[in-house]
């Protein structure tokens, strides 16, 4: 329920997903990706939300405990928000997120959002997020891939001029 306390402070730090786009795909940065897919597909009542990288990855102790908010392996914090928000979020729609990672390979997080939810956040400027991303990361390859109602949009920062 919007408003509850616990949840307040995830509302007001993530107003729409593509700032959990940002943040997740940022993770993958500091993890040393160079090549990061985004793939957004909304079909059957679901919105799907997958982040791919080919960073280091993590060993099975940290995937399991990356969604945790009180877990982090940044330098000097206490809390991992990133993943925790995103969870909660999807959550609040009747839906979830499944991370996968194999250390040495590279991670994907995964969310399910149910658009028809009222808790369903907006998905918000994604061509923002990706020029965000281009900017500050123009080492890294980005590709975006959408698909909505039949439609195809792909986005290649490798192809940009």
């Amino acid at each position: 329920m919007a408003g509850k306390p616990d949840t307040l402070l995830f509302e007001t730090l993530m107003e729409d997903l593509s700032l959990h786009v940002l943040d997740i795909a940022e993770n993958a940065t500091r993890a040393g990706a160079r090549n990061v897919l985004i793939e957004i597909a909304a079909a059957d009542a679901r919105l799907t939300v997958a982040v791919k990288d080919d960073g280091k990855g993590m060993d099975a102790r940290t995937s399991q405990r990356a969604s945790d908010p009180f877990y982090t392996t940044k330098e000097g914090k206490r809390v991992g928000l990133g993943l925790a928000m995103l969870a909660q979020s999807a959550r609040e729609t009747g839906g979830g997120v499944r991370i996968d990672s194999q250390y040495g390979v590279g991670t994907e997080v995964a969310a399910v959002f149910r658009p028809e939810h009222p808790d369903m956040r907006p998905l918000g400027d994604l061509m923002a997020t990706m020029k965000a991303l281009v900017a500050a990361f123009p080492a890294v390859r980005f590709v975006l891939d959408y698909t909505k109602e039949g439609e195809h949009y792909h986005f290649d920062s490798a192809k940009t001029p």
